[in-house]
């Protein structure tokens, strides 16, 4: 059999988990379930305006579904002013986006980039490899942001860390937000790229970055610290804010 044609291998226990994690975490609730149905019979998407009509939601309620199925990368927002022309805020409208619906996506990764990557980042000076890696996470967690909340204004903390913990756990990390006394930890209990991070930790650094990058779009700057690391010997990862 051609190799291109060949069928994936099947997903490990852990890809598994995080599968699971990530869609019931977007679709375990029925009615966010309808909603994205409904969404994806809409050729020009929806406003939470328009869901909350349709579902007899408050528009609050709506907004926060389809916010969740944004942060899971199941639906895309953009933003668009009235046919009027009115100075008025412009209302987001949601499409659903062409992300695969199977359980392998959430938690697929490319074991050979992966791997080279943490091969690259062991060349460099610890110090010099830690701040590459989180920089890199930082960057992509700021296009999330973006792309789960363009020009929103600022969120709170505890609405930002669950949102960023949603879109953790879209990416394969089976994420949830804990509170920590006076801070708030975003605990994974799932790691996307697997025995590399136990071979080059440093590529934890990522997350720290992403989780940096996504705040400082929908809430603003913070100082996250990883305070354990599945890498590391840990039961969970935690990055506490």
């Amino acid at each position: 059999m051609d190799r291109l044609s060949a069928p994936a291998p099947p997903l490990s226990d852990e890809e598994f988990s995080a599968a699971v994690a990530a869609v019931t975490s977007a679709f375990g609730d029925p009615t966010r379930r309808e909603i994205y149905l409904y969404a994806r019979d809409q050729e020009k998407g929806v406003t939470a305006s328009e869901v909350a009509q349709r579902f007899e939601l408050h528009p609050n309620v709506a907004r926060h579904h389809l916010d969740k199925l944004a942060a899971g990368g199941y639906v895309d927002v953009a933003l668009e002013r009235s046919e009027s022309g009115s100075a008025g805020r412009p209302s987001k409208r949601y499409r659903v986006s062409e992300k695969q619906m199977d359980l392998e996506f959430p938690a697929r990764r490319d074991d050979l980039l992966v791997t080279l990557l943490g091969r690259a980042l062991a060349l460099l000076p610890p110090a010099e490899a830690e701040a590459m890696a989180e920089q890199v996470g930082e960057e992509y967690g700021r296009s999330l942001a973006l792309h789960m909340s363009p020009g929103d204004g600022q969120r709170s903390r505890e609405s930002a860390v669950h949102a960023v913990a949603d879109a953790f756990t879209a990416h394969g990390f089976a994420a949830h937000a804990e509170a920590r006394g006076a801070t708030i930890a975003i605990i994974a209990e799932q790691c996307p790229f697997g025995v590399t991070a136990h071979e080059h930790p440093v590529i934890c650094a990522v997350d720290r970055g992403m989780v940096r990058g996504m705040l400082a779009g929908l809430y603003g700057d913070s100082a996250p610290a990883t305070t354990s690391s599945r890498a590391q010997g840990d039961d969970v990862c935690a990055t506490v804010i």
